[in-house]
């Protein structure tokens, strides 16, 4: 297989691994309407839906309001032009045409689904996607070669009645654009005074340089090149759109463009631009090098030779990176959002221009816990948004939008922008915020040593590699290095690049001092001091639970090859427990996120422990970032029916009482009034102010069973149980756990670590 790049951070079967399991593909279908009853399927099909079908057949629009047409896009490709892996063919194209959809619905909440389409021929292509063009409210369109794409596009637009955007024009153009209007404002530079030399005359860069010129930057001070040199006036061979960008230059080659020019755009290819040819430019030079996934030139070789130079690149290990997903989400959104019947030139400057304002806000912590805490704020190293600015979602679209409206292309104009920016607030699933906000702060924190305590398993190695590699602490493996090294080779590891520290127990220099602190624990509980230099020797958890009691690491995760129990005993024979020890499980679903507890600790809790426990999970849950509302669940409502279990759950309400905890709780309850408040009129006295998000369980099975059973049916994802108030950091993953799962895992406790050191 093709390495594509000195720098990824994962492995091949990494990648294929990702797209295999637990299902096949990124994207599946969700329905919105409940089909739980006989009157629900009456609706839903025969004979309810004939209705809407009367009503479209009327008035088309109407699909708008009776189907999901107006939340809806086709990312359509006929595979001639993939990530610059050239023409593989349409089924090739499908892996990213479902990562594009994904994209969509990650940022924008918009539901895509991906169309690969067997054919190069333009016109066959064209007919295709005009006839099933009336399905969707907007058609992306990936990976289609030059100069074939502008044809389509352009034919497309004339011939549907919704938006149809090529990403790979227009989504650089944007993003670019924005960059070039920011840099200008550091370095004092009039957009209508730069000089701008375009290397790469493709898809993505006559776009560029198109908006660009929209922006204020005037055609007669821009030069064109493609790999036969300067396209000029009167140069033979070149096809009508480089032709429209053709100046009166006496230039023929790229380093004589770049002679004194204040911005140069690499959309071509590695080495395109020289350290001499950025020595010539212009002070304050603008560097966009944009090839993937080598830039035309490096950032270090900009910095050798000019001190004073802006740089941007598409790659995401670099300042200022050029990156679509800051563009073709919150277009469509916008698009979407009015029933625009195209995206225009003025929809797209206004998406460029809300970007580059964006940028000189004050950059919002969620995006510094992504930098590894470094605080970002605007400047030659901070042109363009992070694409983990939680405020995209509700800044960009609106000014999409209002350029749909003002220039007369919207069917739905938007009558109060301020409730649609609040709207537009409540769309996106929290479960990836969450996990990047935790990332974010363990990157943030000092560098954490975790134990993978199964260090010989294939699982354990991938999952500390991928730990080091997202650059989440330093993984210690515990195991014979030559089993370890050897399961790596067979994972396609290579382990010596991998820099990982391995320990094997029977060897160790500290084998000595963790035995004698054991056994001092142990000696009388009816342990010789064999039994626990075997222990020690021959158990790694043991081993690995010492490592972090002594000091030499700070946490540790492990579990995968031994059930809970035997496990958490293990554990609990060498490390004493802090607080109250739980097991807390993170259900996200629907957009919400719900922390249950306890998963894996009480059996039968009584009352005062039930307390202890909602203490335990409020405090873990503010820790995290949230504020906690807790609800003790119950299959009684209050006292009705009333039973031992339900009693508990009262008297465990009146011990918080008199505690005076401060958090918000209530019970005893069933789910539906917990999760809805408006379910809630006939309980008055209720005191939780929304929705409640720590949710205790009456016992481990209640727990366990409904977050096993939301996670079987499908649309949750389940993280945990952790462990929650030991007096160090350990997690224990479940038998047999994936590779994410362990890396999950791993990431909890190093962040776990860090909170408790801060605090």
């Amino acid at each position: 297989m093709a390495d594509l790049t000195d720098k990824q951070t994962f492995s091949d079967e990494d990648a294929l691994e990702f797209h295999r399991s637990p299902t096949p593909g990124k994207i599946s279908m969700a329905p919105t309407k409940p089909m739980a009853t006989q009157r629900d399927l009456s609706l839903a099909y025969s004979p309810g839906v004939a209705i809407p079908v009367l009503a479209i057949a009327a008035d088309a629009d109407k699909a708008y309001d009776y189907t999901s047409k107006g939340n809806l896009v086709a990312v359509i490709s006929n595979g001639t032009a993939i990530l610059g892996l050239g023409n593989l063919g349409h089924m090739a194209s499908k892996p990213v045409m479902e990562g594009k959809a994904v994209l969509f619905k990650r940022f924008a909440d918009v539901d895509s689904f991906d169309v690969e389409v067997r054919t190069t021929d333009p016109d066959e292509f064209i007919t295709v996607v005009k006839n099933i063009g009336d399905t969707w409210g907007g058609i992306n369109l990936e990976d289609i070669r030059s100069p074939e794409c502008f044809v389509i596009e352009s034919e497309l637009q004339d011939l549907l009645d919704i938006p149809v955007f090529h990403d790979d024009q227009h989504g650089t153009a944007i993003i670019s654009t924005a960059g070039l209007i920011n840099a200008c404002h550091i370095t004092g530079k009039k957009l209508e005074d730069i000089k701008v030399v375009l290397a790469g005359a493709g898809a993505a860069g006559l776009s560029s340089i198109g908006l660009m010129k929209a922006v204020g930057v005037r055609a007669e001070n821009t030069v064109i090149v493609d790999r036969d040199g300067v396209i000029y006036k009167g140069r033979d061979g070149v096809d009508q759109w480089k032709a429209a960008h053709a100046t009166d230059t006496p230039h023929r080659t790229l380093a004589e463009a770049m002679v004194g020019a204040d911005v140069v755009l690499g959309l071509s290819a590695k080495g395109a631009i020289t350290k001499e040819m950025v020595a010539s430019m212009a002070p304050n030079p603008i560097i966009f090098a944009m090839a993937n996934p080598d830039p035309e030139i490096t950032p270090e070789d900009v910095a050798s030779v000019r001190s004073d130079a802006i740089m941007a690149t598409g790659r995401s290990d670099y300042v200022n990176q050029v990156n679509n997903v800051l563009g073709f989400p919150y277009i469509f959104r916008g698009a979407l959002d009015v029933r625009a019947r195209r995206v225009n030139h003025e929809m797209k400057v206004a998406c460029a221009q809300a970007l580059a304002a964006l940028a000189r806000e004050d950059v919002p912590d969620e995006v510094a816990m992504a930098y590894r805490g470094r605080k970002l704020k605007f400047g030659p190293d901070y042109i363009i948004p992070s694409p983990f600015d939680p405020r995209l979602i509700w800044y960009i679209p609106p000014f999409v939008a209002q350029a749909a409206m003002d220039t007369g292309v919207a069917r739905k104009p938007i009558e109060d922008m301020e409730a649609y920016r609040t709207e537009l607030r409540s769309r996106l699933d929290p479960s990836a915020a969450l996990m990047q906000n935790i990332s974010g702060a363990v990157r943030a924190a000092p560098n954490k040593r975790v134990v993978f305590a199964e260090g010989e398993e294939t699982a354990v190695i991938r999952a500390a590699w991928g730990f080091k590699q997202a650059e989440l602490g330093t993984p210690i493996l515990l195991g014979r290095e030559e089993l370890i090294r050897k399961n790596a080779a067979e994972a396609g590891l290579d382990f010596d690049a991998m820099g990982i520290e391995i320990v094997n127990a029977r060897v160790s220099e500290h084998n000595v001092d963790y035995t004698d602190f054991l056994y001092a624990r142990l000696q009388r509980r009816g342990y010789l001091r064999r039994d626990v230099q075997r222990m020690i020797n021959q158990d790694r958890n043991y081993f690995g639970a010492a490592m972090v009691a002594r000091g030499q690491a700070d946490a540790m995760v492990t579990g995968v090859t031994r059930n809970f129990n035997m496990v958490l005993k293990e554990v609990r024979r060498v490390l004493d427990v802090k607080d109250r020890m739980i097991g807390m499980s993170i259900l996200l679903a629907k957009g919400r996120t719900l922390f249950v507890a306890d998963t894996s600790i009480h059996e039968l809790p009584n009352a005062e422990e039930l307390a202890e426990i909602a203490i335990q999970a409020a405090a873990t849950v503010r820790k995290l970032g949230k504020t906690p509302r807790v609800a003790f669940l119950s299959y009684s409502t209050f006292g009705n029916p009333p039973g031992d279990r339900g009693e508990k759950v009262r008297e465990a309400i009146r011990i918080l009482d008199q505690r005076g905890v401060d958090f918000e709780y209530e019970g005893e309850m069933p789910p539906e009034l917990a999760l809805d408040p408006d379910a809630r009129g006939a309980y008055p006295f209720m005191r939780l102010t929304g929705h409640a998000n720590v949710l205790v369980m009456p016992a481990i099975h209640s727990a366990s069973i409904s977050t096993r059973l939301v996670q079987s049916l499908g649309g949750a994802r389940v993280i945990g149980p952790l462990l929650v108030g030991l007096e160090k950091s350990v997690q224990i993953v479940s038998l047999g756990a994936s590779v994410s799962e362990i890396i999950t895992a791993a990431t909890f406790a190093a962040y776990d670590e860090g909170a408790a050191a801060e605090g």
